[in-house]
This record gives structure tokens, C-alpha cells and sequence, in this order.
């Protein structure tokens, strides 16, 4: 409600800045000082493996994977986990991964084909839902076809998309039907993924691992629509979850077999945080985004960008 009010009137947005900061403040600036290891200097995360249905790993004591990133605040934060001297901070992480799994498990062949010539996914979906020339596709277009692309693959409803772009339920209902329209092969997998969970009470990753969905039959209509929605994401998520594992096996393995000092310190996701001596970074920024975007032969280019700088955000 107070997000909806904030686009009105100026004291909800100033409540909600005031939450925001109040977050980062008690969660890392209070407490990350206090995480620091006497003997380190550092501060250590802890993974689970057995925590999140899809397989990610998840973060906790303090929780990394967290940090908002999408405000200059939270951005701070990542600005304070510096490199020793001598060396740099290394950041390499998937471009689009889950939009890049949908292409490759829908085999639709609008996506497979923007993909596979390297186009602006979100420039490519919003020429097609707009009817007009990617040229032509403006910034607002291109923003609505951004949260329409990662929306649908979450389970976006007509009402969720409307409240998220604040348009009209009507004119939400419509984009989704034209990316239908333009993407047949993605409402088929929808569909057919659906089916799948509801008969076998599971999905399967790209490599074959279950993802049970145990609400996808209740007869509770609100736990039966979530499930639904987890279904359909489910494979691409946990697909990203055990590309990125095999990413840490495969660059943990190369750094020891060159005997390299790089250290790989953290995961996000779909990000690797490495530690890099200066002498070694050039060599590192070759080769890590070539061993992530080797781990698996999908139907559209696996991407990796990488970026390196004195701490974790000016590596990005």
C-alpha cells in the first residue's frame, strides 16, 4: 500500500526510504563489523546446500546474497569488502541465465533465435509485443518488455504485472497475451511443465534433478496456484542453480591445476567473487568467463561477463 501511495504523495516515500536505510543499518553496517574474524580480518559466510527447493546454495551468518543492490545505499555496502593490497576484486557472473534456460527448455524458436544472434533480449521481446522495429524500441518499451520477460518466468499474473508497472490490469492482460502471441513455445512448455507437475508431483532441471512441488494438488486454491507458479520457474532456477556449481568445480579445478594464488571467495548465485593478485588478472578475466560459459551445451550461448576493480561493487 505504501508503495502504491509513494507515487502520489511525498511522506509514504519518505517512510520508505527511511525503512530501507534503517534495514541496511541493523542487518550490515551495525553488524558486519562484529562478523569480522580476530584471526582473518575477514568476515566468513556460511552455504547450505539442502535449504532452497531449487538447489541454490543459500547465505547466511551474515547473508551475502542479500545486499540490495539496486539502490546507491545497498551498493555501499558491497563497496566495503575490499582486496588486499596487490590485489584486485574479481566479479564474473551469468548474463540473462534463467531467460537463456527458457529459450533452451521451451524451444521456442523466437528466443532460441535472438539469443543465438546475440541480440537485446528485452529490446527483441518488446519490437515484437509492440509492433514495431527493434530501432525504433524506446526506453519505456524496452523497461515494460524487461519485467515482462522475468515476470512471466515467475509466474506473473495480468494483476501482479499491472501493479508492478502501474498500468492498467487490462493493458497488462494484453502484453501478456502478445507475448504469447510472439513466443508460442513458451506458453507450450508452460503448459505442458504444468501437466507434468500436477501428474508426476515433480519437475526436472535441464540435468535431470527432481524438484518436488507437493502443493501442485491442493485443494486449497492459493497453496495450488503458488505451486503452480514454483513449477513453472522451478526448472529454470534450479537449471542456473546447477550450472553455477559446476562453474565453481570447474574454475576451483583450473586455478588449482595452474597453481594459481587467485582465491574464489564467494558466490551469489549467478555470480563468482574471486580474489586476485594483480599479477594474475589478466589471465583470470580470460579464462573465467570461458570455463562458466563452458560447463554445458545448451540450444542458445551460455554468457559470462567479468569485471574486476579494488573492491566488490567497482567490479561490477
Amino acid at each position: 500500500v505504501l508503495q502504491e501511495l509513494a507515487l502520489d504523495y511525498p511522506l509514504p516515500k519518505v517512510i520508505l526510504e527511511y525503512r530501507g536505510m534503517a534495514k541496511l543499518k541493523s542487518t550490515y553496517t551495525d553488524k558486519l563489523p562484529k562478523m569480522i574474524d580476530p584471526n582473518t580480518g575477514r568476515v566468513h559466510t556460511s552455504y547450505s546446500q539442502a535449504v532452497a527447493v531449487t538447489g541454490r546454495l543459500a547465505s547466511s551468518d551474515p547473508n551475502l546474497q542479500n545486499i540490495p543492490v539496486r539502490t546507491a545505499e545497498g551498493r555501499r555496502i558491497r563497496e566495503a569488502f575490499v582486496a588486499p593490497a596487490g590485489s584486485c576484486i574479481v566479479s564474473a557472473d551469468y548474463s540473462q541465465i534463467e531467460l537463456r534456460i527458457m529459450a533452451h527448455l521451451s524451444q521456442d524458436e523466437g528466443l532460441l533465435k535472438a539469443f543465438a544472434a546475440g541480440e537485446d533480449i528485452h529490446r527483441a521481446t518488446a519490437a515484437e509485443i509492440f509492433g514495431v522495429e527493434r530501432d525504433a524500441v524506446s526506453s519505456e518499451q524496452r523497461r515494460y518488455a524487461k519485467v515482462i520477460n522475468f515476470g512471466l518466468i515467475y509466474g506473473m499474473s495480468a494483476f501482479g504485472l499491472a501493479q508492478n508497472l502501474n498500468i492498467e490490469r487490462s493493458a497488462a492482460a494484453s502484453y501478456i497475451e502478445r507475448y504469447f502471441a510472439r513466443y508460442p513455445g513458451v506458453r507450450e512448455y508452460m503448459d505442458s511443465t504444468r501437466a507434468q507437475a500436477k501428474a508426476q508431483g515433480y519437475v526436472e532441471t535441464y540435468f535431470g534433478r527432481r524438484l518436488w512441488v507437493p502443493e501442485i494438488n491442493s485443494p486449497n486454491g492459493m497453496r495450488r496456484a503458488g505451486a503452480e507458479r514454483a513449477a513453472i520457474n522451478a526448472p529454470m532456477q534450479g537449471t542456473a542453480a546447477d550450472l553455477i556449481k559446476l562453474a565453481m568445480i570447474a574454475v576451483q579445478g583450473w586455478l588449482e591445476k595452474e597453481k594459481l594464488q587467485s582465491k574464489l571467495i564467494m558466490q551469489v548465485h549467478d555470480e563468482l567473487v574471486l580474489e586476485v593478485p594483480e599479477t594474475e588478472l589478466s589471465l583470470v578475466k580470460e579464462r573465467l568467463p570461458q570455463l562458466m560459459q563452458g560447463v554445458a551445451k545448451l540450444d542458445v550461448p551460455l554468457l559470462a561477463e567479468v569485471g574486476a576493480g579494488a573492491n566488490w561493487e567497482a567490479a561490477h
